[in-house]
């Protein structure tokens, strides 16, 4: 296999990584931002409990889910894909330790995944298949 095919394969493997955290993301933050609470609720059992976190991290999940593809499908500032990608490790740390102090160890499986993908992005996007500015 030559290297111009590993190089193709790893690109759209980081864009496929990039584009699931950015709709994930996207997707709960708009369910943290825009859904009644009590909705939101049902997903999340802690929203009710702490309404000013919930507003925060949605605020935060839409940041990322837009930072992670944005400046890297548009070329403008792609650097900000790989800060995205930390940004969204950072998000995940906290969520696990979140869980964890209220006791919700098996609700943090999802958490783990999506540090792993934003690990593998910012590795991708910063080491091996960066993305080049205008």
């Amino acid at each position: 296999m030559t290297a111009t095919v590993k190089s193709k394969g790893l690109n759209i493997a980081l864009w496929v990584a990039q584009v699931l955290i950015s709709l994930t993301l996207i997707w709960a933050g708009y369910a943290k931002l825009f859904q009644p609470i009590e909705e939101t609720a049902q997903m999340l059992p802690w929203a009710l409990d702490n309404p000013g976190l919930l507003k925060i991290t949605g605020i935060v999940d839409l940041l990322g889910g837009i930072g992670i593809v944005l400046p890297a499908a548009f070329r403008l500032q792609p650097k900000l894909t790989v800060l995205a990608a930390y940004g969204t490790m950072a998000l995940m740390i906290a969520a696990m330790v979140f869980h964890i102090s209220r006791g919700e160890v098996s609700l943090i499986g999802m958490n783990i995944f999506f540090f792993i993908l934003a690990a593998f992005v910012a590795w991708g996007r910063s080491k091996k298949a960066p993305i080049t500015g205008k």
